[in-house]
């Protein structure tokens, strides 16, 4: 048995007080010898505009059928009871549905709708009170009019800023998730472009090797069908994301860790190329996620920057560890800038603004340059703020 919620109570309370104001319309119209069932039809095509359950509205039964018909009749009786020169009902139950329906209206019918259901459910609050009086210059006729001019500017009002929150609520979700898939298609880019690099870099030391050591070439080809494995697992989970629209599809998103890092090298490494991971073993494992990701793309993109601008490097250190309250990494090559890869696979040379991108975002430094001194090579440095440790 569900117990019941604060939310669902004042619920009840509403729709039990809506009944109860409309019972005592219909109550003081029968006493008074008035036409009830004029008023009857009236009341109960607004309580059901107002009460029928969302879950069993039919598809034509619209924010706008809804507001405008019950408006429509309340108008037509007031205009029947002018023409009439007759008293007729002027109880709170219409006004309240009146009321009700007029901030539907705004709040929920099209943009173009919502002015005309709006304007049509005021006009039909304000005849209420040309219904009960007949003299234009009526003292409590001009107060009833203020009065209801009153209520209708504050429940339009309310009903258009909720409207307006709405709006910048769709807003934000659209843009989030464009921010999102832009994201995404970014994580893709990374870890094919790294993986391709690879395999292209490989291809072309087992093409070297055929000829000279083709008994070595066991562990290129190994490298290479690794790398492909790794680029369509890479894409099916990408594809994946951006296909899933559910709760959950974030958590499938491609990212790495600092974990992940360990793996990436030992990934990189080949016969040419000695890669060397130097992590300070103070350095905890519980870093904010955003930061460890981070962190593993500076490391993806550096490598992969060695493989299409310093194929001729021999040792690349990549360096990971704490400095004071900031996590820095580096990556190293003593490469001479010799690039044996086509021009096609050079990159767009955005890998390193992405990445500027990413560090800044998160209060780092991004730094990429010649290694100092009278070292050759290339130097990748990045430092993050981690937090506590």
């Amino acid at each position: 048995m569900k117990s019941a919620t604060g939310r669902g109570c004042a619920r009840g309370l509403a729709v039990g007080a809506l009944l109860g104001l409309v019972v005592y319309d219909l109550s003081f119209t029968a006493s008074t010898g008035r036409a009830t069932w004029l008023a009857t039809v009236v009341l109960l095509t607004g309580l059901a505009a107002v009460l029928w359950p969302v879950a069993r509205r039919p598809p034509w039964f619209t924010p706008q059928l809804r507001t405008a018909v019950p408006a429509a009749f309340s108008l037509a009786y007031s205009v029947g009871a002018v023409l009439a020169g007759r008293s007729e009902l002027l109880g709170p139950g219409e006004i309240v549905i009146l009321l009700t329906l007029t901030f539907i209206a705004v709040r929920h019918c099209p943009q173009r709708w919502a002015v005309v259901c709006g304007v049509l459910d005021g006009l039909a609050l304000l005849g209420l009170s040309a219904r009960y009086y007949h003299s234009v210059t009526d003292e409590n006729l001009l107060l009833v009019t203020v009065l209801g001019l009153v209520l209708l500017g504050s429940t339009a009002g309310m009903a258009g800023y909720l409207r307006s929150l709405d709006y910048r609520r769709t807003v934000a979700v659209t843009e989030t998730r464009r921010a999102e898939r832009l994201a995404i298609a970014a994580d893709l880019h990374d870890f094919v472009a790294h993986h391709v690099t690879g395999i292209l870099v490989q291809s072309q030391v087992a093409r070297m090797m055929a000829t000279s050591r083709p008994e070595d070439l066991d562990p290129v080809l190994a490298g290479i069908e690794r790398a492909a494995t790794e680029a369509l697992a890479s894409m099916r989970r990408t594809v994946g994301v951006l296909r899933d629209a559910g709760p959950d599809a974030a958590g499938h998103r491609p990212v790495g860790d600092l974990a992940a890092v360990a793996e990436l090298v030992d990934g990189f490494a080949s016969p040419v190329q000695k890669v060397t991971l130097r992590r300070d073993p103070t350095l905890p494992d519980d870093l904010p996620h955003e930061v460890q990701a981070a962190a593993f793309r500076v490391v993806q993109e550096a490598l992969t920057n060695v493989r299409r601008h310093a194929a001729d490097a021999a040792e690349v250190t990549v360096g990971l560890r704490r400095s004071g309250r900031h996590l820095e990494v580096t990556v190293t090559d003593d490469g001479h800038g010799g690039a044996q890869l086509p021009p096609a696979a050079h990159g767009g040379g955005f890998g390193l603004v992405g990445l500027t991108e990413r560090v800044t975002a998160l209060g780092g430094e991004l730094r990429a340059g010649p290694r100092e001194g009278e070292r050759a090579g290339w130097e990748v440095r990045a430092v993050f703020p981690a937090g506590r440790f």
